[in-house]
């Protein structure tokens, strides 16, 4: 009985596990469908059930999603399209470009590329103007800027996928821009705000120039993404695009100058039909440059930065933004009042911030050209170095535009500076100097110019005088503040130095409406005499020191060569400066 009974619940307990083994075979064909479908088919889940595409329902790429919950892990160098992009910058880092383009397919499943690379089966080719998508805005032209009529430039938006336009759901995120609402610009991504096709020759043009021998600029129009996080700077293209570009960037002036540009962060400007979602918005035009480089020399503050800054920006009175690389607190402090005349927003921090900006005008890098100048021919509305000095008088407040004629203010004498140096190249008979200037008949004033000076203390002084002499060297940078028709006088080092002179000083004087002397000493003024006997090379054939290369040349003229004026030989500089006031 016990027998029959054990057989009968053997048989009830296979019976059991056939049925639970059907159930899992069932339910893991079901989940394998459905996994299936979803892989396959994404664009499916973007329909509500009437059929229509609703972009607030629009899931967010897979990236994307890793991004925004922070739990994924993976760099944000994740954020790069699926398709290898052409590289076509042939001298910065093409293979850099070709390693990361590897990393990223390596760090990529098949599925996530599908995701970025798909778009949705039945989405409707919907475009908006770039003024309403970004917030309005424009750029003005010279004559706008003048008279205060604003000219609005617009651009036919390109078509974004939806798996990445999903923008700024609420204000509590700080994801909104002023003054439009959410609802306004899901009604501009839906496209019922119809484009405008101003400027679509811009998107035509090819997203950087690299011709230029001092610095590579990329300017765009358009829908473009700013995602410090992963330093890039991508323009959306529309499905049908066929442009594939990638550039890289180092958006220092400093173009082939491998010493420096190694402390500059790289950026990767693209093409693309996949980004971030936005979660900044700007209705100004945004420049992105760097600071580190050569800046904290007076002279490099000015010639890399503080100038093609000016030539960049200033056409947009005000009405820009800045996203500096590699900034440094202390020297944005420093200028800070030539930022706020340049812009009226607050300076953003590229390296440390984690935003992705949406802009629709994006200048990434500085138009710079020779040292210390403008090409008037090529910068924006023929701005030139007379521009740059009636700028630096105006932001500084200083009182004098032109000197004024020997007479025209009786018993005033005519001013003349002196920078003075401590360390290198100084003048070894400074007090001899003075005293023979004064017998002439100059107010002599000395000052010392160094990183620390209070440039506006220092532009005060350097505009109150009519004549500024000094030796080579980065003090003479501060003329940017003398008068119109005030003269620059330069001593040259012994050392076969005119040349660098004339192209860092002496031309920018004469380009700022300034009257330029230049002095080169002679042997027997020179402190070198004292370190080498005067049958030396150095002495007889000083050019043939300059195949050792610039640095070297530095080091043996200008960090170790002070200098002691001949007087008798110079007052004549000073004689013909006096007459040139009279002219």
């Amino acid at each position: 009985m016990k027998a029959v009974e054990r057989a009968k619940l053997v048989r009830s307990l296979r019976q059991e596990s056939r049925r639970l083994r059907v159930l899992v075979l069932v339910v893991g064909f079901f989940l394998v469908t459905l996994t299936f479908v979803v892989v396959s088919k994404p664009d499916a889940l973007l329909f509500n059930l009437n059929g229509r595409l609703s972009v607030d329902q629009a899931p967010r790429s897979l990236l994307i999603r890793q991004r925004v919950n922070a739990d994924s892990g993976r760099s944000a160098d994740t954020f790069l399209a699926a398709e290898d992009p052409k590289v076509v910058d042939e001298e910065e880092g093409g293979e850099d470009a070709s390693a990361k383009g590897e990393s990223f397919r390596a760090g990529t499943s098949e599925e996530e590329k599908r995701l970025l690379s798909s778009e949705p089966e039945q989405r409707k080719n919907k475009e908006a103007t770039a003024s309403e998508l970004l917030g309005g805005g424009g750029e003005e032209d010279k004559k706008g800027k003048e008279d205060g009529h604003q000219q609005h430039h617009k651009v036919t938006l390109p078509t974004v996928s939806n798996y990445t336009i999903h923008d700024a759901e609420d204000t509590d995120n700080g994801m909104q821009e002023d003054g439009k609402t959410d609802a306004h610009k899901r009604d501009i991504v839906e496209g019922s705000l119809q484009p405008e096709t101003d400027n679509v020759e811009w998107n035509k043009q090819p997203l950087c120039d690299f011709s230029n021998f001092r610095a590579n600029v990329c300017e765009m129009r358009g829908n473009i993404r700013i995602h410090p996080s992963a330093s890039s700077v991508m323009y959306m293209e529309p499905p049908s695009s066929n442009r594939n570009e990638l550039w890289k960037v180092k958006p220092y002036p400093r173009k082939g100058d491998e010493l420096c540009l190694s402390h500059i962060t790289e950026l990767t400007v693209k093409s693309s039909k996949v980004a971030p979602e936005c979660t900044k918005f700007h209705n100004v035009p945004v420049v992105v440059f760097a600071l580190t480089g050569y800046t904290g020399n007076l002279f490099h503050d000015f010639t890399d930065v503080l100038v093609p800054l000016f030539t960049t920006a200033s056409e947009f009175n005000g009405e820009v933004q800045f996203l500096i690389t590699d900034m440094a607190i202390w020297w944005t402090r420093k200028y800070k009042v030539l930022f706020d005349k340049l812009s009226k927003y607050p300076l953003i921090d590229f390296n440390n911030d984690d935003q992705v900006h949406c802009v629709k005008h994006a200048i990434v890098g500085l138009h710079a050209y020779m040292e210390f100048t403008i090409d008037s021919s090529k910068a924006p509305h023929n701005y030139s170095m007379v521009d740059f000095n009636r700028f630096m008088r105006r932001t500084y407040s200083v009182p004098r535009d032109v000197v004024t004629a020997l007479g025209e203010i009786p018993k005033t004498k005519p001013r003349l500076l002196i920078i003075s140096r401590q360390r290198t190249r100084m003048f070894l008979n400074l007090d001899e100097i003075v005293a023979m200037a004064e017998t002439i008949g100059y107010d002599v004033v000395v000052e010392e110019a160094n990183v620390s000076s209070d440039l506006s203390h220092f532009g005060k002084v350097v505009n109150s005088v009519d004549v500024m002499m000094g030796v080579h060297g980065a003090g003479l940078t501060n003329c940017v503040f003398l008068p119109q028709n005030a003269t620059l006088i330069q001593i040259v080092p012994w050392g076969g130095l005119d040349w660098i002179s004339r192209i860092d000083f002496g031309n920018p004087a004469e380009q700022m409406g300034l009257r330029y002397k230049q002095y080169s000493i002679g042997v027997h003024e020179s402190s070198l005499t004292d370190q080498y006997p005067l049958d030396h090379e150095i002495f007889t054939n000083p050019l043939a020191f300059h195949k050792h290369g610039f640095e070297f040349v530095r080091q043996t003229f200008m960090d170790k060569q002070n200098v002691r004026l001949d007087c008798n030989r110079f007052r004549h500089v000073l004689l013909e400066a006096l007459d040139q006031l009279n002219q």
